[in-house]
């Protein structure tokens, strides 16, 4: 598959030194974020958005690494305010070293983000900068609606879709944007290929909530009922708590002050007879059937479309 062809180059060309030796302690925290550094969608995704339109430029790469720096620059932030104890299997960056260390280890990732772009050489280079800046704002903007909606008692959907557009679904669709502004393509392409990303990260998320409850924990990697557990606002808990009648309303809200150990089960019982996750799964649809409308304006030959498609399969149809 293309996408994890370009995920072993893109591995390859980033497995680099990215920063200077000294202060030791600040670079060190730094280059250990990017150890075991995940799937490196965002880069690849830029990669992809770049080679729709014709060979994959030299430059593309370089915008690629940017992407990734800006991407594990917020993920330390967040691992502050989650104060989450691990990521990837190992400890944060905040919780090996300690908050400053890391505050400033994200930071000097994102000066070097800048870094890239500007030596990248791309003639595109202030619209890309105008993307990543507006995209970065827009990431804050869905973290704190995030942190929002965790002292909240009930959020509608539409507001916690908006959070998850802001926190997640931007990102994507702006990697794969900058690979096509760098490709010159046109400001058509350009939105098409922004919704199109967009609504797979809509879809993305959803399923993934979906996954924490119902999918598979020896092909999901996880143990189901994470969220449940922590009293996370997924799509599951809003839309049943939207549908639920008052009888199960008192149940939702007894089960979110519980620490029982059927707190999962009851809840999960609650998602089945409310039927959330069947509509979690049409939701999913729903914004992947809008996905692939955005992709099918974009005027490029069909057969160049192929890895974008097959990208939504391996992301959005996951062993369940």
């Amino acid at each position: 598959m293309r996408f994890k062809e370009l995920s072993q180059q893109f591995s390859e060309y980033f497995n680099k030194k990215h920063f200077p030796d000294r202060p030791e302690k600040l670079y060190g925290a730094a280059s250990y974020m990017l150890q075991d550094g995940g799937k490196r969608i965002r880069p690849v995704l830029c990669l992809m958005g770049n080679e729709l339109f014709g060979p994959i430029q030299s430059e593309t790469w370089v915008v690629a690494s940017a992407l990734e720096l800006f991407h594990n620059f917020t993920l330390i932030h967040d691992d502050i305010m989650d104060r989450a104890p691990l990521r990837r299997g190992k400890q944060t960056v905040h919780a090996k070293y300690n908050d400053s260390t890391a505050l400033l280890a994200g930071d000097v990732m994102l000066l070097q983000a800048y870094q890239y772009l500007n030596e990248s050489g791309s003639d595109k280079i202030k619209e890309l900068i105008r993307l990543l800046n507006k995209t970065g704002q827009e990431v804050c903007e869905g973290q704190q609606l995030d942190m929002d909606f965790e002292t909240a008692v009930s959020i509608s959907l539409n507001q916690y879709l908006q959070m998850i557009e802001l926190k997640t679904a931007v990102f994507l669709a702006a990697s794969l944007q900058m690979g096509a502004i760098i490709s010159f393509a046109s400001e058509t392409d350009q939105q098409n290929i922004y919704e199109f990303g967009k609504n797979l990260g809509l879809a993305f998320q959803v399923q993934d909530d979906w996954l924490d409850s119902f999918g598979n924990p020896s092909t999901f990697g996880k143990q189901n009922g994470g969220d449940i557990l922590a009293n996370k606002k997924t799509f599951l808990l809003v839309k049943a708590q939207e549908k639920a009648n008052d009888t199960q309303k008192k149940v939702i809200a007894d089960i979110l002050h519980s620490s029982d150990t059927d707190k999962i089960q009851r809840m999960l019982e609650i998602y089945r007879t409310t039927g959330v996750d069947r509509d979690a799964q049409s939701v999913k649809m729903n914004y992947m059937g809008k996905a692939y409308g955005h992709l099918e304006k974009i005027t490029v030959p069909t057969p160049n479309k192929n890895a974008l498609k097959d990208l939504a399969v391996y992301l959005l149809e996951r062993e369940i």
